[in-house]
């Protein structure tokens, strides 16, 4: 069963950060990084042991650019042979613009996993003669809605003739470009990875595109073989939390409907149906606690018009309590000042 908390947790983020931290999320779940790689590099896929995945800490990479965005770091073996291992870096954009420094960003961080290993060799006593450094498969996953029109390459940040382009550092980089990608690539695998994924290339598409989508889906989902159901359930609260943090509640009762539909064939538990409706308990409390706060400010920036409420606004995104944040509306109303209002909400 999916940890509840997690799921809360990503609805309590920022909506600037649901993208990321959704999509680390995913991408957790071997089965989700599979589909990934089966839509961008089928030829590697099938030679790497995905039951045998780990997930590699990436805190070492220390530079103002990991600031900027997340990414994530595999490790696992190949088939046939377990003492090879490949590292799976993946670089989550989501910025609605195309960097065109991209191509040295991704040198720089493999670089960097590949001095974490040396440092270990190093304080490990490990002769040179052994070291053997691991390959590394640079992924990266994009979804800005601006197209790139040449893929990231060091080539690109360079002015050289032709007989210098011998020295710079090539290498090939798997890139998944969700909004301008066909539907028919997204479902290269089988996996609800790139189903999900339909869905997230119209998370900014109008209602009946959505929606056209969404049944879509639910037409496949009458499909899956029992195997496969089991591998549907975060996908489906992938669903709620996208249409939550994208989407109109219009949205939401027919990805409802779906759910409901194919509740006992996707063999969803009573819990799980339970966090579901958790989940659209909080949406539903966090929307009227925002209206609230705005219906208070707008009350004082009407009434005080020559004053910055950009303090009360802090104060009031601390109080999570919905009659509290009643009260103070009535209070809005009737105070005379806006310091005297700042005082209510400390009492």
């Amino acid at each position: 069963m999916l940890d509840e908390n997690e799921i809360i947790s990503l609805l309590k983020a920022p909506l600037d950060k649901f993208a990321d931290r959704s999509a680390k999320w995913l991408l957790a779940n071997p089965d989700n990084l599979q589909g990934l790689l089966e839509i961008i590099g089928s030829d590697v896929v099938a030679l790497l042991d995905f039951r045998k995945v780990q997930r590699v800490d990436t805190t070492f990479i220390a530079d103002n650019f990991r600031q900027q965005e997340p990414d994530m770091v595999f490790l696992l073996p190949f088939k046939d042979d377990n003492e090879t291992e490949v590292m799976i870096y993946i670089l989550i954009e989501h910025q609605s613009t195309v960097d065109p420094v991209m191509g040295f960003r991704l040198l720089f961080y493999m670089c960097h996993i590949w001095d974490q290993q040396r440092q270990k060799w190093v304080s490990e006593n490990v002769p040179k003669s052994a070291w053997r450094f691991r390959p590394i498969i640079p992924v990266l996953f994009y979804t800005g809605e601006e197209r790139w029109q040449v893929l990231p390459s060091l080539e690109t940040l360079m002015d050289a003739p032709e007989v210098l382009t011998r020295f710079i550092p090539r290498f090939e980089t798997l890139f998944l470009d969700v909004k301008s990608v066909s539907d028919e690539t997204l479902l290269k695998t089988e996996r609800p990875f790139g189903w999900l994924m339909t869905l997230l290339k119209q998370e900014f598409a109008d209602e009946t595109a959505f929606i056209a989508a969404l049944e879509r889906l639910g037409v496949h989902l009458d499909t899956l073989s029992d195997a496969d159901k089991e591998l549907w359930k975060q996908a489906i609260y992938y669903l709620y939390l996208l249409i939550f943090c994208r989407r109109s509640t219009s949205e939401r009762e027919t990805l409802e409907e779906i759910v409901s539909e194919h509740q006992e064939s996707l063999q969803l538990s009573a819990e799980e149906a339970r966090q579901m409706q958790t989940i659209a308990e909080y949406y539903l409390e966090q929307g009227a606690r925002t209206n609230a706060i705005q219906n208070i400010l707008t009350v004082l920036q009407t009434r005080f018009s020559d004053r910055n409420t950009r303090s009360v606004e802090q104060a009031l995104e601390m109080i999570h309590d919905l009659e509290h944040l009643t009260e103070l509306h009535h209070a809005a109303l009737r105070i005379p000042t806006i310091e005297d209002f700042l005082e209510t909400i400390k009492q």
